[in-house]
């Protein structure tokens, strides 16, 4: 018969062989090891005890660098910000940079003050932050320089990109590259042999050969950089050459036959399939030309553009042009696709004397926020509600294009606008500039900081269409939680 042991580990043999530890593994046979614990057990402890003293080690950096070490202090960001200059002028110079490598982008504006006591608040650039270089002008007093100042490929192997200044003196354009390590002279001046206005840009052909170009009248006056350089250092330069531009180029007066109904006024490069495009806006239609062989990819009729255009995007990542067409209450601004020319939304906004150039910020959504001047008036004629005087400044998101947001209205003259991100990550901010222009008599000059969300809470719909399925303020709540994001 089966004892009740050996029955037990019939039925669970599992558990009898858990229980069951032989006495005599692993020992030399006739030998029991008594009392000595076995290798791999010492092994198990060991690693174990490695295991909490390293989850012991972490948690205890974890709270050190938390609780502490203190965290630097960050600049508090302000939603409103403003600062005045008393007797002065402004200049229409807007622009954003960040100066001091702090990943937190400066305003630069120019200003002139007229009153010799300075105060605190009266500093100029020079004042606060170091200069790179500084060279004298040598362009005498009866030559105005063209803007805006271009940056062309590194000449001189510095390491930096080189400047070309345009002065204009009496009906000739004269082209100076300078240093932009040093601000040295790289080549002295040469006549480009064109008589265009301000307004120039630098275009990269196909081929990747740089070359300047000029409004003149109904055509393009152009030059290239190569053989600016070439002709007044007598100097081999790297840069390419692009055979095609070379021969469409008259080799007298240095123009390109384009097909401009009138004469233009504005001349932008744009992004195209293959390379940069150009858009041209004449005083009668806006063309877009392939920036390879200049040939018309689409016309639009205009009839007054006052403006330079603006670039966003209306459909994801699908760039678009926005255009201001016409003056007064025949105003209408637009928005145009750039690969077609069609029409994505318009809308009769009446245009004031003094209303600054639209602009546009990318969203997160790879749209575009577009923000504009003017006055929406109603076309319910029932509407008594109180309008502030002066300009208003309206913003349009892609996903609501039946509605407006009137964000702002200005009274005093207003020099320049703009909308910036000033961090990457954080709140867009506008930026305006008011007060007296030169050459004016000198008065009071604002410049004015505002988080742009701060006045989407505050705005007003304007609907554009009847009925809608957003109330007011899901509207402003829509348009609030809008992300932005850089250029780059």
């Amino acid at each position: 018969m089966t004892d009740g042991k050996d029955l037990e580990a019939e039925i669970h043999p599992l558990k009898s062989e858990n229980r069951k530890v032989p006495e005599n593994a692993g020992a030399p046979a006739g030998k029991e090891p008594r009392g000595t614990p076995a290798p791999q057990t010492r092994l198990s402890r060991c690693r174990t005890a490695a295991f909490f003293l390293s989850l012991f080690a972490c948690l205890l950096v974890v709270f050190v660098v938390s609780f502490i070490i203190p965290c630097p202090d960050r600049p508090a960001s302000q939603g409103v910000w403003r600062i005045d200059y008393n007797a002065a002028v402004a200049y229409d110079f807007l622009a954003a940079e960040d100066v001091n490598k702090d990943k937190i982008q400066d305003i630069l504006f120019l200003y002139k003050n007229t009153n010799s006591s300075r105060g605190n608040s009266s500093l100029s650039c020079a004042d606060e932050g170091k200069t790179l270089w500084s060279q004298p002008s040598s362009f005498g007093g009866n030559v105005s320089v063209l803007s805006p100042l271009l940056r062309v490929p590194d000449l001189d192997a510095d390491g930096a990109p080189d400047l070309l200044v345009l002065i204009q003196e009496e009906n000739q354009v004269n082209g100076s590259i300078y240093s932009g390590g040093t601000g040295q002279q790289v080549s002295p001046p040469d006549s480009l042999g064109v008589d265009g206005a301000s307004g120039s840009i630098l275009h990269v052909t196909r081929a990747g050969a740089h070359y300047i170009l000029v409004p003149c009248g109904t055509a393009l006056c152009s030059r290239s950089i190569k053989g600016l350089y070439e002709k007044v250092s007598r100097r081999h330069s790297p840069l390419k050459s692009d055979p095609l531009w070379e021969d469409m180029l008259s080799a007298t007066s240095h123009r390109l036959v384009v097909h401009s109904s009138g004469a233009i006024r504005y001349l932008m490069n744009v992004p195209g399939k293959a390379g940069d495009d150009l858009l041209l806006v004449s005083t009668e239609a806006c063309v877009l030309l392939d920036g390879q062989d200049l040939t018309p990819r689409w016309t639009f009729g205009t009839t007054q553009v006052l403006r330079k255009p603006v670039l966003g995007h209306y459909k994801p990542d699908t760039p678009a042009v926005l255009v201001e067409n016409g003056t007064g209450s025949d105003r209408q601004v637009l928005l145009l696709d750039l690969g077609s020319g069609a029409v994505l939304w318009s809308q009769v906004l009446q245009g004031l004397p003094g209303d600054p150039p639209s602009a546009s910020l990318p969203t997160a959504d790879h749209r575009s926020a577009f923000f504009f001047w003017g006055v929406h008036e109603p076309t319910d004629s029932n509407q008594t509600e109180p309008r502030a005087a002066g300009h208003h400044l309206y913003m349009l998101h892609p996903t609501l294009p039946g509605v407006l947001l009137e964000l702002d209205s200005v009274s005093a003259p207003i020099v320049a606008f703009q909308v910036v991100l000033l961090e990457p990550g954080r709140h867009a901010a506008y930026i305006l500039l008011t007060g007296p222009a030169s050459p004016n008599p000198p008065g009071l000059v604002s410049v004015t900081k505002q988080k742009v969300q701060d006045l989407v809470l505050g705005g007003r719909v304007v609907r554009l269409a009847e009925g809608g399925p957003e109330s007011d303020q899901a509207v402003r709540d829509r348009l609030s939680r809008l992300r932005y994001r850089s250029e780059a």
